[in-house]
């Protein structure tokens, strides 16, 4: 059984936080812990990011919600008191595992690191696969629709990648996405598809087969439900969990409306290193992206695989510039 712990992080931008001692909960006590923290997540009543703010500063989930109960200790939120709720959301969290999705809160010690240190981190997320935390990660995006020399960029660089051993990232959209994922797993190389829908679901329709294939041979990421259907907010919020996960992020092609844009835009935010392709200063928004510090320009695979070793430290630290 995992254990929950409180740590010290440093995020972009801000100053060291400390979240208390370090300290651990482990078996029954830690599936409450996420039993509590679902439970908060349904009430729907905070936006999400101040609920994961304060979870983290308290160390507990059951304490956040055990302090949103009246005096008489029923809360809005149970009927029949809250012992026996979280006891039926611990069984619905065991029902979830049996179908191999896997709930990782950010109280866990085995929550994405380079996720956890971004403003936009979920409290929860939902994987599918093998999670390996010390891999180098590079996102490869861009446009549903791509041009021929886009989908071959795509692939050059999403196997180069895979067969130096960096694991590619990417949204399992159609287009750029689904190039970058079919080349890595192609090459024998690992992949992790970051979804905007539920685990139980596949989008694009014409993607299912590829999103199966990622959870056997990879790993599929939500930080939906696993029934939630796509929709116009939940693309965006992909983006930020995959530029936070991610190292680094290549965009092939990209228009200005676009998740690809926004995920470089997120990447700098981060204080993540963005390539753009030459083709991309078409647009205005590349060239002022370009001019940014942490971005490269590239003409090529070439150029994303030597500067590889400049994206973590000899330390595995990360830092930030």
């Amino acid at each position: 059984m995992r254990c929950v712990s409180r740590r010290t992080f440093t995020r972009p931008h801000e100053a060291p936080r400390r979240l208390g001692p370090r300290s651990y909960t482990c078996g029954m006590d830690q599936e409450l812990e996420r039993a509590a923290l679902v439970a908060l997540l349904r009430r729907g009543d905070r936006p999400w990011s101040e609920l994961t703010d304060q979870i983290e500063a308290v160390g507990s989930a059951r304490e956040v919600l055990d302090s949103s109960l009246d005096g008489s200790g029923q809360g809005a939120l149970f009927s029949t008191g809250p012992a026996a709720d979280l006891e039926g959301i611990v069984a619905e969290i065991a029902d979830w595992e049996r179908e191999g999705m896997r709930l990782v809160t950010i109280l866990d010690e085995d929550y994405p690191l380079y996720l956890r240190l971004v403003h936009q981190r979920p409290p929860v997320l939902f994987l599918r696969g093998r999670a390996v935390e010390d891999d180098l990660r590079v996102a490869v995006v861009g446009t549903r629709t791509p041009t021929a020399e886009g989908v071959a960029h795509a692939r050059a660089v999403a196997s180069g990648l895979a067969e130096r051993g960096v694991t590619v990232v990417s949204g399992l959209a159609a287009g750029i996405d689904t190039a970058a994922h079919g080349t890595a797993l192609a090459v024998g190389g690992r992949t992790v598809a970051v979804v905007g829908t539920g685990l139980r679901r596949a989008y694009p329709a014409e993607n299912a087969r590829l999103q199966q294939e990622i959870g056997v041979r990879g790993l599929l990421i939500s930080q939906f439900w696993p029934d939630a259907p796509p929709s116009k907010t939940s693309f965006p919020l992909r983006n930020a969990v995959m530029s936070g996960y991610s190292l680094a992020t290549v965009v092939i092609e990209a228009a200005y409306r676009s998740g690809a844009r926004m995920q470089a835009r997120l990447a700098l935010e981060h204080g993540r290193r963005v390539f753009l392709m030459r083709s991309l200063l078409t647009h205005e928004w590349a060239r002022e992206y370009a001019a940014r510090p942490n971005t490269t320009v590239i003409d090529g695979p070439d150029d994303v695989f030597d500067r590889l070793d400049s994206l973590v430290p000899a330390t595995g630290e990360l830092t930030w510039t």
